[in-house]
C-alpha cells in the first residue's frame, strides 16, 4: 500500500494542483458580475411602447428633449451628457404609488449625493398641472437636490413621446384626450449612451436595493 502511494505521488499532487486551479476558475468565471442588458423597443412590453417604435429590435436610445425643471431652468439631453441617470415618471397630485416611489427616489438621491456619474429624472404626465411653481413646492415638501434631480415639465406631447417612445414607461390612455397617458411604477436606469439598462418596480424596496447594485455594475464597466 505504501508502495503504491509512493508510486502515484507525483500523480496525485499534479491532480490536486489541477483540481484547485479548476476550481478557482470556476469560481471566478461565476462570480463575474455580467454586463447588464440593454433594452430594446422589441423586447419589451407592447402596452407601454408606441406602436411607431414597436418593431426597433437595436440601436434604441432615449431621443432628445428640451423640458422645464422645478427652479424654472432648461433641462435637455446635455444636461444628463456622459452621466448615468435613473428616470421615472409621476404627478404631483398623485395618492397611490407616486408618494412611495418619490420616496424611493429619495432614498436613491442620498445613496448617489456625492457620485458624480449619476443624476435623477422624473417627467410629470399631467404638465397642466405641474407648472414650474407646483413642481418647486413639491421638490421643497419631499427635500429633492436640484443638483442631483430634476422634476421637468413642458409641452404634454413632448412628455407623451418620450414616455412612450423613448423610455417605454406609460400606457396610452385610449379613453382620455390627446396624448393622455396613464404612468408606472417603473423606474429606468440609463447610461452615458443613452440607453436604457434596466427597469425597476419602484415601489419595491428589494427592487430599488437591486437598481443600486445595477448602478454600481454600470459604473464598473466604464472602468473596465
Amino acid at each position: 500500500m505504501i508502495s503504491f502511494f509512493k508510486k502515484y505521488k507525483f500523480f496525485g499532487i499534479t491532480l490536486l494542483i489541477l483540481s484547485i486551479i479548476i476550481m478557482a476558475a470556476m469560481y471566478n468565471i461565476l462570480n463575474t458580475e455580467q454586463p447588464l442588458p440593454i433594452f430594446q423597443p422589441a423586447s419589451v412590453n407592447n402596452e407601454l411602447v408606441d406602436s411607431t417604435v414597436q418593431h426597433v429590435r437595436q440601436y434604441h436610445k432615449i431621443a432628445d428633449f428640451s423640458l422645464i425643471n422645478q427652479n424654472g431652468d432648461t433641462i435637455s439631453q446635455n444636461s444628463y451628457k456622459d452621466k448615468i441617470y435613473v428616470a421615472d415618471f409621476f404627478f404631483t397630485t398623485c395618492q397611490t404609488i407616486c408618494p412611495i416611489m418619490t420616496d424611493h427616489m429619495i432614498e436613491i438621491q442620498n445613496k448617489i449625493m456625492d457620485d458624480e456619474e449619476v443624476l435623477l429624472l422624473s417627467h410629470t404626465v399631467t404638465p397642466d398641472i405641474d407648472d414650474v411653481a407646483q413642481l418647486n413646492r413639491y421638490a421643497k415638501i419631499k427635500g429633492v437636490n436640484a443638483s442631483k434631480w430634476n422634476l421637468v415639465t413642458g409641452e404634454k406631447k413632448q412628455i407623451y413621446d418620450l414616455a412612450r417612445q423613448s423610455y417605454m414607461a406609460v400606457k396610452d390612455n385610449g379613453d382620455g384626450g390627446p396624448f393622455d397617458m396613464i404612468h408606472t411604477e417603473n423606474f429606468m436606469l440609463i447610461d452615458k449612451e443613452r440607453q436604457i439598462r434596466g427597469y425597476y418596480d419602484g415601489t419595491d424596496p428589494e427592487e430599488i436595493d437591486r437598481l443600486l447594485e445595477d448602478i454600481k455594475i454600470l459604473k464598473a464597466s466604464y472602468k473596465d
